[in-house]
């Protein structure tokens, strides 16, 4: 639909109503409602804006090629203030990759875009991955997020393996190759599905990123399959080098018109798994945000994980 490298705005990608349910659609009780989720959905008012109105400053949308599975993904890359000013020609910038690339993009570049500004936080580049083109949103990160098969989902799921294998064959070199980034400082960020992908990532291969940001992480998922992930890696390594930023609202847990799952008690469960082990290149910090439910820990947690990950040295 767009050209490549095209700069566009980037509201125009949040017109479908599967660019809103990235938060909701990955939780136990919303699953019930997957078979109305994955049906094409109409564009949502509040998101309805004319494409020539707003563009979300210094970024880019590129068109990756296929994956070896034949989906296309977009990328959406926003560079630093001063990217381009003659003093920082060779400067490196670490970078930050955020999954649910419609959603998470557009508040992590407002939230981020005062502190890097005013120097409260030390700037990055950010890179928000998209769906499938062609694919509902909730189909897409249900199949591309999630390590292991569940029969009774409404559609495909445990396609993280191909996913890592897209993201470290092309999202990588293809970001490390056109812009100035420091492959050494690489941020994997992800919400819900996106932070249960994060968590298998980091105990599948931890050192592909350094420091990671994991928010209401649904580790849940299979029937706590994570746990046992984390527990096979400890068997094999004495070490686990990275940086990993747990969160999640202290309304997700059980209640009247509440969470199915108590994800507070699970992300403590792993935090206490992970410190456990005794790695000497590990930190992890955990934060139970007050007042924040699913669908509003994202913006929260992700300002508080960058403001321990990229201080202003």
């Amino acid at each position: 639909m767009f050209p490549r490298s095209a700069r566009r705005p980037l509201f125009a990608l949040l017109a479908s109503a599967s660019a809103l349910l990235v938060l909701a659609g990955c939780k136990p009780a919303a699953d019930a409602r997957a078979a109305e989720q994955a049906k094409p959905a109409s564009p949502v008012a509040v998101f309805q804006t004319d494409a020539a109105e707003f563009a979300v400053p210094g970024s880019k949308v590129h068109t990756l090629p296929a994956s070896a599975q034949g989906r296309v993904y977009q990328i959406y890359v926003k560079t630093p203030f001063g990217y381009d000013a003659p003093e920082n020609a060779g400067r490196k910038w670490p970078v930050i990759y955020l999954n649910d690339g419609p959603y998470a993009f557009q508040v992590a570049s407002g939230v981020t875009d005062l502190p890097f500004r005013f120097g409260r936080l030390e700037q990055a580049i950010l890179v928000g991955i998209s769906y499938a083109q062609g694919d509902n949103g909730m189909v897409s990160r249900r199949r591309d997020m999630t390590p292991w098969k569940d029969a009774s989902l409404a559609s495909a799921s445990g396609g993280a393996a191909d996913y890592l294998v897209f993201i470290k064959g092309q999202v990588l070199p293809f970001v490390e190759s056109r812009y100035r980034a420091d492959p050494r400082r690489r941020t994997l960020a992800g919400q819900s599905y996106g932070g249960l992908f994060g968590a298998w990532v980091a105990v599948t291969e931890p050192e592909l990123f350094d420091s990671y940001v994991l928010t209401s992480p649904s580790l849940w998922y299979g029937h706590r399959e994570m746990f046992k992930a984390e527990a096979a890696y400890a068997a094999g390594h004495k070490d686990l080098k990275a940086r990993i930023y747990l969160a999640t609202g202290a309304l997700e847990r059980p209640r009247p018109g509440g969470d199915a799952e108590d994800m507070v008690a699970d992300q403590q469960a792993f935090a206490r798994a992970l410190r456990g082990r005794g790695y000497p290149g590990l930190k992890v910090r955990d934060e139970i945000m007050d007042d924040t439910f699913h669908e509003t820990t994202f913006p929260v947690a992700f300002t508080r994980g960058l403001t321990w990950l990229f201080p202003k040295a």
